[in-house]
């Protein structure tokens, strides 16, 4: 444990699994005060979340957000503003997969990944970015990933929007970098979650092989680098977007 974030407050969308559970847990060992963010809160996420407040003595809130449901963000943002009037960190972690060729991509589907991927996690970030505004101080880290740069068949919606994201953290971070709020991304190749599971064998493998460390990144990998992206070590890095892939060339 080495209090990276100690005393910060971190809100931490898609949190219920995958990459988004193992953020709000390094955030919690590193000292930070978290709200995770879930489309439906369990038993067993507040079993877990207060598992992780006692081990760490941290505090750790949950707020029902849909990132498809425009005044379920809305009533996020107050939920969350009622909770902590102050906010140092934004992970916008949630996001849906999708996966079919140009020809076979209904609108309705794509409409529906950029709904979620992209036009939500802009709309909860303007909200909670007014706290970070008024504090002068904050770090925004957004989850694209390698599907923006590689246009491998079946990408069309889930690569674009997380294109779409990569390229608004870039204009976001040159608007509030007079705030002292840093915005960056983190663009993950496969990653051992849930979508993982729902690769093809082939699509897997093929970027596994084409990466220089020939294996699939842990949800750990992608957690240090937001760890890294929200802690004042990287105070002066904004603006961009880091590839943790393997070295895929």
């Amino acid at each position: 444990m080495s209090n990276l974030l100690q005393s910060k407050v971190a809100v931490i969308s898609g949190a219920n699994r995958g990459i988004g559970k193992t953020i709000v847990e390094t955030f919690a060992e590193n000292g930070a005060n978290i709200i995770a963010c879930f489309r439906f809160i369990t038993p067993e996420a507040e079993k877990w979340m207060k598992n992780l407040e006692d081990k760490f003595n941290v505090s750790i809130n949950s707020v029902v957000l849909d990132l498809a449901d425009e005044q379920s963000i809305k009533q996020a943002i107050k939920d969350i503003m009622l909770i902590s009037p102050k906010l140092d960190i934004l992970v916008n972690n949630a996001g849906i997969a999708s996966g079919s060729l140009f020809q076979m991509t209904t609108m309705q589907e794509l409409r529906k990944v950029f709904e979620v991927n992209f036009f939500g996690q802009i709309m909860l970030s303007q909200g909670l970015a007014k706290l970070m505004i008024r504090n002068k101080s904050g770090s925004i880290v957004n989850l694209s990933s390698t599907s923006a740069y590689i246009a491998d068949p079946g990408t069309l919606a889930y690569g674009s929007s997380k294109s779409a994201f990569a390229r608004a953290t870039k204009s976001i971070a040159s608007e509030l970098g007079s705030s002292n709020i840093r915005v960056n991304a983190i663009a993950p190749s496969v990653t051992k979650t849930d979508m993982f599971e729902q690769m093809s064998l082939s699509a897997r493998e093929k970027l596994i092989n084409s990466s220089a460390l020939k294996r699939a990144a842990e949800p750990q990998d992608i957690a240090n680098v937001a760890l890294f992206l929200a802690s004042e070590l990287s105070s002066y890095v904004t603006g961009q977007v880091i590839h943790v892939d393997g070295g895929i060339s």
